[in-house]
């Protein structure tokens, strides 16, 4: 596990204790794109699938630790994140583990948002999440959501 990594899962269960309960860890931070773990035991339902409003949690998460992280490696602290809207599907049943994967935006997409952070001291970002069952790189889940980022 990466120093990043080490760093996002500390902030996570510090801030967000829900974290811990649900057993999130930080698989990894490379290349501009964050994996989380998300096992099946601390989050199963009646039907021994994983819970949809843990999925949606760790859809959320994967997104809010992009963002994290990416504004600490631009040295920008001074800021915010809070999710506003998301949209979530479910085409799959997550039968065991998990891994919550949020890739990069276009960098034409990351700049624009650097540039209207900079001046207005807010900006709003759309991050995809897919969450997949461990051994599998089928989509489970696909989720988007809007982040705001403000001073």
């Amino acid at each position: 596990m990466s120093r990043d990594s080490r760093y996002l899962e500390s902030v996570l269960h510090h801030d967000i204790p829900l974290t811990r309960e649900m057993g999130l860890k930080v698989l990894a931070w490379h290349e501009q794109q964050l994996s989380l773990h998300l096992p099946l035991e601390p989050n199963v339902n009646h039907k021994s699938t994983m819970f949809g409003g843990s999925l949606y949690c760790g859809a959320v998460l994967a997104g809010w630790g992009w963002l994290h992280l990416r504004l600490k490696e631009e040295g920008i602290e001074d800021g915010h994140i809070v999710i506003q809207e998301g949209q979530i599907s479910y085409p799959l049943p997550v039968t065991g583990d998990a891994r919550a994967i949020c890739p990069a935006p276009e960098v034409a997409v990351w700049k624009k948002f650097l540039a209207m952070y900079q001046r207005y001291g807010r900006a709003r970002l759309t991050l995809t999440t897919r969450i997949v069952n461990a051994g599998s790189d089928e989509d489970a889940v696909t989720f988007s959501g809007q982040y705001v980022l403000h001073r």
